[in-house]
């Protein structure tokens, strides 16, 4: 059905409103609420009010803050703690990969193994697992090796093989890869399962559909609770200063210990933490936005977008 002259002109004309107003509706400003107003005004004076106490109480005794922000013990503490948190964290992703794979196989025996893994792990808090690990030498003296029921082949004592280091490392990333497992193994359920019908049907093998296809997808739902993660690790490092591991919350007891300077001295840890916690936040926030560059955003589109939809409107009358 062909249109006339006037009502082609009608069309054009109603399409350049629409755009016209919708651009108006998304320029205008509009007033705040009074409740939004109070709010602000509210949490203004707060953060106000807390700002002057830091600046102004002197029990903060900045200069000694200062003074053992950079000391070598504390940046010595820093290492171990930046050290434990990126090894913690990578053995218990690829820990975690490999019980999320056990957990969506098809053998029960793989399932019923990851899945008591996870249970266990998940339910023990951290803190009972390095001080288990720490004094596993009261549960079993000595580790050995050897044909069971029969003769010992190596031996060694507990205490010389569970130092503070692998104590530490163990509770962390055996915590760390059971929770690592349910991230990996929603993520790769929330891909569809059309991707995989769609990758057999094309004759991909099974490794290359998802290292192609499937992962890809998958990693804009594992990186944000990863990188939450992540930064749980970090936090907990500073547990393993109840076993004597030299992290930076251990070299600072260490120094207030001597000095007697708590307040200051927890003010330089709570100050890095909140530095490294940053940065990782930082580049969580990326990660995230380069794997989702793919997916659909929902919202108004913009006055640019609108003006091209009128002039194909406009184009196709």
């Amino acid at each position: 059905m062909s249109l006339t002259k006037r009502q082609s002109e009608a069309v054009r004309r109603g399409s350049t409103l629409a755009v016209e107003e919708t651009a108006d509706v998304s320029t205008a400003r509009n007033p705040l609420p009074v409740k939004t107003i109070i709010v602000a005004i509210i949490v203004s004076i707060a953060a106000l009010q807390f700002l002057q106490f830091l600046i102004t109480n002197e029990r903060f005794e900045w200069e000694t803050v200062g003074k053992y922000l950079v000391d070598g013990s504390v940046l010595q503490g820093l290492l171990t703690t930046l050290a434990l948190t990126a090894i913690g964290m990578l053995i218990g992703i690829i820990l975690g990969a490999l019980v999320a794979a056990c957990r969506m196989s098809n053998n029960p025996f793989l399932q019923a193994i990851a899945g008591v893994y996870v249970w266990i792990f998940r339910a023990i808090p951290v803190l009972v697992q390095l001080l288990f690990w720490y004094n596993l030498s009261a549960l079993l003296p000595h580790i050995t090796l050897g044909v069971p029921f029969g003769p010992d082949i190596l031996y060694w004592q507990t205490n010389d093989v569970i130092t503070p280091l692998l104590a530490a490392l163990l509770g962390l990333t055996l915590n760390e890869g059971a929770y690592m497992a349910e991230i990996i193994r929603s993520g790769l359920m929330s891909v569809d399962r059309t991707q995989h019908e769609a990758a057999s049907a094309i004759g991909m093998k099974k490794f290359r559909m998802y290292r192609r296809i499937i992962i890809p997808q998958a990693m804009r739902f594992i990186v944000p609770p990863t990188g939450s993660q992540l930064i749980s690790m970090l936090k907990a490092t500073s547990l393993v200063s109840v076993i004597a591991m030299s992290d930076l919350l251990y070299n600072v007891q260490h120094i207030y210990n001597e000095n007697f300077k708590v307040i200051p001295l927890l003010t330089v840890a709570v100050l890095w933490y909140l530095a490294i916690t940053s940065v990782l936040y930082v580049a969580q926030v990326y990660v995230e936005r380069y794997y989702a560059r793919g997916a659909s955003r929902m919202g108004r589109p913009s006055r640019k977008t609108q003006q091209v939809w009128a002039k194909q409107m406009e184009s196709s009358v």
